[in-house]
């Protein structure tokens, strides 16, 4: 035991001594042009995020850094940025940058935004499918609180409601896929814990959020099933400047209170680092339609908590270690008064938990690796009672696990050829009291991504992922990306691939009562063992045998192909201008479908797999810097969803499709024709946006203004012809427009700012989730060494 701890202790003796010898040191002088020192200039090096401001003086020093080759990243609001490569040396350097005043350029995603986040190796914006990247400072100036709120200014991106059942959930649609298809990743790790398929964004504070990565299109290639219709993936706080904390809380309408706390510091001469952010959110929920529901809300009041962190430690001079961690609860109770005597209480408690943990390693050759663990936790205790008589109309306890291991590896061959590839696999767990025996997911999975400048004018990515699920075998899914700068003011881009989704537990073993709907959901894999046992017990009244012979244990996993053409034309270097169009086609699209009628005139549904949807449309943008502190953009989307077995049982006259059309006006009616058919609930054709962001420097402040546009959409077939056509009920187009101001003090460390969104106060009982005019006064302070 002895020898033992001896060995140990030499081990680690040698190993610090050995470190300490690799140390060197960094400093230098920051000027403008007329040589003029430059306080409060970021100084940053890479691949480790060492980073400091410089003093009064325009001074700036990096001691005890380990030696090795670096990028440099020099930058300041106003002046043009400076960018380096630089070697450290036990001898320090004595460097002198002069920075010149910023020309009218777009605030493009700073450079250190744009490399590979710390917990993964692949670098989302060389992607096949399109990607946009939203900046924390952005996130800031928006005064946006939940995640939700910052996605639905997004082009291409609506945020849809599902609040049925005592379910709550804010999702997000993207491109005509609606939430189930989006995943949503949180520092490239994949976030559980759904209702009815949505993954409730609403409980994602952006308080500790560095910025947000969002690809469009097939994106199974990059994350597996759930990434279908593409992925946002949000990267938390990383890399401390310096030690600081802060403080900020809003306050407003429906008495809704946001209160964080986040301090960061780095330490053992900035090798580590660590971040820690509270945050507490509460509001008393709304109601979009007070003619139905006298007393309580659409939307329900809760209160929300949340603590996350992260550390990170450069053990030597090429490996690196991270932990990271969050902690969500949410509380909520929803009571509502139907006006007749009828008052129910709605409650909703749930919690999440996150763990993971990363190891980094650069080899000499060239090779870099990446090990990361993680582990989620979700629980949700939900239930619907009367208040009158106390008793329970439903309840569910819905429980789910998910461990995940995977290896990642990073190689370049040369400055324009490198490959990024990894492996691993997943083991899911879920417990539900509306689910039957539904045992675990295991999965396993390997990918790959080159990316190949082949000269100054064509770059390719492409990628390849292997899937093996235990349920539904083995999916290969490609992509491909490509590049082609036609002239160096316009560029080409194409990216194709392909995704797909396993169905989930609640898709393959939910058994569901309704009450008050008087509908029961039974899931796939236990539809005739349930059917049989109700028949039994006399609560059948008819069965369709056909269908049921049809679609029991027969749930296949969708699949969807993508492309994405589109032309970025930047005539100067404060105009950008991209148009682009998309096709994504869907096969095997999960819906639901009766498949027997219960005693009561109970409706019993099932899922089935449709044929094929197809999604398509075009995305237009444009960015604009007219002026040196103000920014002017706009998007606009035009989306055609369409469920093509629909149109095709129309031009065949199968059943229930060729049921007359009624014309409500004038009673007329008529057999349908493929025209009638508008397409998919809850997709508008016309989405769009405007936005713009001023800074007037003389009073350290900014203003911007955001304007959002929602064309009409389907709510609902209300003729009962099993189809949208124009006499159906739909929702009216609508505006959204937001403002907001803030105003900087005592050097930068008080903010005050005003925030008001939804100021034409719209609102509609077709919208649950849509409140009226909110109106915030908020302040931050932040404590950190001037």
């Amino acid at each position: 035991m002895f020898k033992l701890s001896t060995i140990i202790f030499f081990l680690v003796f040698y190993h610090f001594k050995l470190a300490a010898q690799d140390y060197g040191s960094l400093k230098g002088t920051v000027t403008d042009n007329e040589g003029k020192a430059l306080s409060g200039v970021t100084v940053r090096l890479e691949p480790d995020g060492h980073s400091t401001e410089t003093n009064a003086q325009g001074n700036f020093i990096f001691t005890k850094i380990f030696i090795g080759n670096y990028n440099m990243t020099v930058s300041m609001v106003g002046k043009a940025g400076y960018q380096a490569n630089i070697k450290i040396t036990t001898v320090a350097n004595n460097l002198l940058i002069k920075l010149s005043d910023e020309e009218h350029k777009l605030n493009e995603v700073a450079v250190s935004e744009n490399r590979a986040a710390p917990d993964h190796l692949l670098k989302l914006e060389r992607s096949a499918m399109p990607v946009t990247v939203i900046s924390r400072r952005t996130i800031e100036l928006m005064g946006s609180r939940r995640l939700d709120e910052v996605l639905k200014e997004q082009t291409g991106m609506a945020i849809i409601n599902n609040i049925g059942g005592g379910a709550r959930s804010v999702g997000v649609q993207m491109q005509g896929f609606s939430s189930e298809y989006v995943m949503i990743l949180i520092d490239g790790q994949p976030m559980v814990g759904r209702n009815s398929g949505n993954f409730d964004l609403s409980r994602i504070s952006v308080s500790n959020i560095e910025r947000i990565e969002i690809i469009k299109g097939a994106s199974s290639c990059l994350f597996g099933s759930e990434a279908l219709g593409g992925a946002v993936n949000i990267v938390t706080r990383y890399g401390a400047l310096q030690s600081q904390a802060s403080i900020a809380a809003q306050y407003g309408s429906l008495n809704i209170a946001d209160l964080t706390l986040e301090g960061e510091t780095p330490f053992a001469s900035h090798r580590g680092s660590a971040n820690l952010s509270a945050n507490y959110y509460r509001t008393d929920g709304f109601n979009t339609n007070p003619k139905y529901i006298q007393r309580g809300t659409t939307a329900p009041p809760y209160d929300n908590y949340a603590l996350q962190g992260r550390l990170r430690y450069r053990l030597t001079p090429g490996s690196t270690l991270g932990f990271s961690g969050r902690y969500g609860l949410r509380k909520s109770f929803m009571s509502k008064d139907f006006g007749l005597g009828i008052i129910s209480g709605d409650s909703q408690d749930e919690q999440d938990l996150n763990l993971s943990a990363t190891f980094d390693h650069h080899f000499h050759f060239g090779l870099r690796s990446m090990s990361r663990y993680y582990y989620t936790h979700f629980r949700s205790d939900q239930s619907v009672d009367w208040q009158q008589t106390n008793s329970t109309i439903t309840k569910d306890i819905f429980v789910q696990n998910l461990h995940r291991f995977e290896q990642q590896f990073a190689y370049g061959v040369n400055n324009d050829l490198k490959f990024t590839g990894g492996l691993g696999g997943s083991i899911e767990t879920m417990n539900d009291v509306s689910l039957t025996n539904p045992g675990s997911v295991n999965n396993g999975f390997a990918f790959l991504q080159g990316d190949w400048q082949l000269n100054k004018a064509i770059g390719l990515v492409a990628g390849l992922r292997y899937d093996l699920t235990n349920a539904y075998g083995s999916k290969l899914n490609p992509s491909l990306g490509l590049q082609y700068k036609i002239v160096p003011a316009l560029t080409f881009k194409a990216g194709a691939g392909t995704g797909f989704k396993a169905p989930d537990f609640k898709s393959r073993y939910l058994v569901f009562y309704n009450p008050a709907a008087n509908y029961l959901v039974i899931g796939n894999e236990v539809l005739r063992q349930t059917l049989n046992q109700l028949d039994k017990q006399g609560q059948i009244s008819e069965i369709r045998t056909f269908l049921l012979n049809q679609l029991d244990q027969n749930l296949q996993a969708e699949r969807s192909t993508s492309l994405n053409i589109s032309l970025e034309w930047r005539p100067k270097d404060n105009i950008k201008v991209e148009a682009g169009i998309f096709h994504h086609s869907l096969h095997h699209q999960i819906n639901s479908i009766q498949v027997a009628t219960g005693s009561g005139n109970r409706n019993i549904f099932t899922y089935q797999n449709l044929p094929k949807a197809i999604n398509k449309g075009i995305d237009l943008s444009f960015v604009i810097n007219p002026l040196k502190n103000l920014e002017l953009s706009a998007g606009y989307q035009y989306l055609s969803a369409k469920d093509l077995s629909i149109l095709d049982s129309i031009k065949a006259g199968h059943y229930p499709f060729n049921q007359n059309i009624h014309d409500p006006a004038t009673g007329n009616s008529y057999a349908p024709k493929p025209a009638d058919y508008w397409g998919i609930e809850n997709r508008s054709r016309h989405m769009a946006n405007f936005k713009a962001f001023y800074n007037y420097r003389p009073w350290d402040a900014g203003f911007n203004i955001r304007i959002n546009y929602r064309g009409k959409y389907p709510f609902g077939d209300r003729n009962g012809n099993q189809f949208i056509d124009r006499y159906d009920t739909f929702v009216n187009g609508f505006l959204m427009l937001n403002a907001a101001f803030e105003k900087n003090l005592m050097k930068k460390h008080l903010s005050i700012r005003l925030t008001v969104d939804n100021i034409l106060n719209y609102t509609d009982p077709l919208v649950p989730g849509q409140p009226g005019r909110i109106v915030l006064a908020g302040l931050t302070y932040r404590l950190y060494k001037d």
